[in-house]
């Protein structure tokens, strides 16, 4: 049984090329010495605009649209922080389903601080009990939430051990290949929902959730890698793993949306399900072949 997607093809060949290119300059010490830059820019330049529509220097439109409130920098910061992990969970998915899952888990885990920082914006200065308790509750819950899926994260990533889907190296290669194309293919669609996404603020409609969005786009490429793998094997155990993991991806779209502590307790059973799903696979498949690791993709 053999993939469709071959070396000899062109279009194939570059897109593996354009991923791989696109990857190494993303990793690089330069580029995240540059996004630490622009985080931190991001934060002190919007407190700086947050002070300026304090004093009335801004125009009255910006300034109306501007909050008052310095801590909605730190929510400021925090999305743009956001937006880099997303792109970081794309270049997981061509090393390994089971990284790119434990990555997702992480974007849920810092969407989840995201969303405390964000009724921390709404606070006002100087901070008094009388305006936090109603938002407390909900800071607790998305913090401790995002404090246990951190734990669990640490366990899942421990856990790991990364076995080639087949041993056929040919069969392999197509499926990493495979993968590298359909993580391209969640870039242009991560860029697109952005771009949209700007277009309406620009024109005052409406903006979407760009999180919700890119969950919704996460499960229909993990569902695609499942129906993928096919291609490579048809072993149980393997399109049993790759279908959980893409369960607990639909779980994790849900607390997006849910209520806390809703939100925060399916993020936490997604992440512990993920975990123990490593496990049950380990001890029953890995068992049975190589007690030692292997590398390569899976």
């Amino acid at each position: 049984m053999g993939f469709a997607i071959s070396g000899r093809g062109g279009f194939f060949r570059g897109a593996e090329e354009a991923y791989d290119a696109l990857g190494e300059v993303w990793e690089s010490p330069r580029t995240v010495r540059a996004a630490g830059t622009l985080v931190v820019a991001a934060f002190l330049g919007t407190a700086a605009l947050v002070q300026a529509a304090r004093w009335g220097l801004l125009p009255s439109d910006l300034g109306a649209a501007v909050p008052r409130s310095h801590f909605y920098a730190a929510h400021v910061a925090f999305t743009l922080l956001l937006l880099v992990e997303v792109v970081g969970l794309v270049f997981a998915l061509g090393r390994s389903v089971a990284t790119s899952v434990g990555k997702q888990i992480e974007v849920f885990s810092l969407i989840l601080l995201r969303q405390a920082f964000e009724e921390f914006s709404h606070f006002g200065e100087p901070v008094t009990w009388g305006d936090a308790a109603i938002r407390v509750p909900r800071m607790a819950t998305d913090t401790a939430g995002a404090l246990l899926i951190f734990v669990v994260l640490g366990l899942y990533h421990r856990a790991q051990r990364h076995l080639p889907i087949t041993e056929e190296a040919s069969e392999r290669a197509s499926f990493v290949r495979a993968k590298k194309l359909i993580a391209l293919a969640l870039l242009a669609g991560f860029a697109a929902i952005g771009a949209a996404d700007g277009a309406r603020w620009a024109r005052g409609l409406p903006t979407w959730d760009f999180f919700e969005a890119v969950y919704t786009l996460l499960i229909l490429s993990d569902v695609l890698l499942v129906f993928v793998s096919l291609r490579a094997t048809s072993v149980y155990a393997v399109v049993f793993r790759n279908s959980a993991f893409a369960a607990a991806t639909v779980f994790m779209r849900l607390g997006l949306t849910a209520p806390p502590p809703v939100n925060a307790a399916l993020g936490l059973g997604s992440a512990l399900f993920a975990l123990g799903l490593t496990h049950a696979y380990n001890f029953f498949v890995l068992g049975s072949r190589r007690p030692e690791t292997l590398p390569g993709p899976e």
